[in-house]
């Protein structure tokens, strides 16, 4: 069934919020369609990181500017994930705390960091023919030419919730409040900013996944994606 797809330049993006199962869902939908997964989100957490055990502040923009030239940051596609590393040294299961989802929109929002990391993601996916992306600007900027392009949308309640349960299964102590207290500021951040705003593109398939599971939105994806894919 996989063959069914064309693998000339195939790149799908999802887009959308924090909580609304992106990762999820191009995780297991670049399992299915014999892709590579590129986790967006995970190469601003990197760079979050970097800053903040450097002692410092991910809002100093210029000074995270300088560290960014002086890192090796690496990123490797891995079954269904993908592992970032520090100048050699892995850091994958760092990049998820808590303090560092609460610094994240620095580094997104700054500009000429941004622009940085969109080369280091189109340069990714040059070395791959078959891609699913997921982030915020993905189908926007990135990759404005993908082949299929999602953007997902939820109840901010629910998105709360499934971050909430997230975090508790990986033995993170934080409350609900604080998780919506954060996506609120995160959300008005990526919204406004001046570069990569978080919107849909205006060929992107809008999905609702606030009452939908995840093996539910990853079949509909699926199937949408062999649809306009096939159609091309």
């Amino acid at each position: 069934m996989n063959s069914e797809l064309r693998t000339t330049n195939f790149i799908i993006t999802l887009d959308g919020p924090a909580g609304v199962g992106k990762s999820t869902v191009a995780r297991s939908l670049a399992q299915r369609l014999d892709a590579v997964f590129l986790d967006t989100g995970a190469m601003y957490r990197t760079v979050t990181l970097a800053a903040v055990e450097q002692g410092l502040d991910p809002a100093d923009t210029p000074q995270v500017e300088r560290l960014f030239e002086q890192c090796r940051f690496e990123f490797r596609p891995e079954a269904d994930t993908m592992r970032v590393f520090i100048d050699g040294v892995e850091k994958t299961a760092l990049i998820r705390d808590p303090r560092i989802t609460a610094q994240v929109r620095h580094i997104a929002s700054a500009p000429a960091l941004r622009e940085k990391l969109v080369a280091m993601q189109r340069q990714f996916a040059s070395q791959h023919p078959r891609i699913v992306t997921e982030g915020r600007d993905q189908g926007t900027v990135a990759f404005p030419n993908a082949t299929v392009k999602f953007f997902l949308v939820a109840d901010p309640t629910e998105r709360a919730k499934r971050r909430h349960k997230e975090l508790l299964a990986a033995g993170k102590d934080i409350t609900l409040e604080q998780i919506l207290s954060d996506q609120q500021t995160r959300d008005a951040s990526d919204e406004n900013r001046q570069v990569g705003p978080l919107k849909p593109a205006a060929d992107s398939i809008l999905v609702d996944t606030t009452n939908l599971t995840a093996r539910q939105v990853i079949d509909k994806l699926e199937q949408l994606a062999r649809q306009k894919s096939n159609g091309r």
